[in-house]
């Protein structure tokens, strides 16, 4: 499920780690790819720049997939500890499996709901691991 020897390493053993435990308590019922980038934004197909994105295909033959920055994670260190720079990468990556959700029930993404959605999917989390 991730893909991507480029992103920060730290940020890389947390989110594998992160995909194990989603893979045991969600469906996921069409592979979808994790590419974890080295630089600190992703570049939406509409020039946007964000921290995370989900390519919902428009066809289910189509392979969705998920983009994370992680450049940033040296800066976001030095704000914050190294916990809490883990849980926000984590939190992106659930953000975006929210959106995979969405779109495996509906062909469509939204963000109604999903900044809930994702936060409870962390918090589900946290109460298994002692870090991330």
């Amino acid at each position: 499920m991730i893909r991507g020897v480029r992103g920060h390493p730290q940020v890389r053993r947390a989110l594998i780690r992160y995909a194990r435990w989603l893979r045991e308590h969600y469906r996921f019922p069409i592979r979808v790819a994790v590419y974890l980038l080295r630089r600190p934004y992703v570049i939406t197909r509409d020039g946007e720049r964000v921290s995370a994105s989900f390519f919902a295909p428009f066809s289910r033959s189509v392979e969705p997939h998920i983009r994370i920055s992680t450049g940033d994670f040296d800066l976001l260190r030095k704000e914050r500890s190294r916990d809490d720079c883990l849980a926000a990468y984590i939190c992106s990556l659930s953000h975006e499996v929210v959106h995979y959700q969405q779109w495996i029930a509906t062909g469509r993404t939204s963000e109604r709901g999903v900044v809930r959605k994702a936060r409870a999917m962390l918090r589900k989390y946290e109460r298994t691991v002692d870090h991330p």
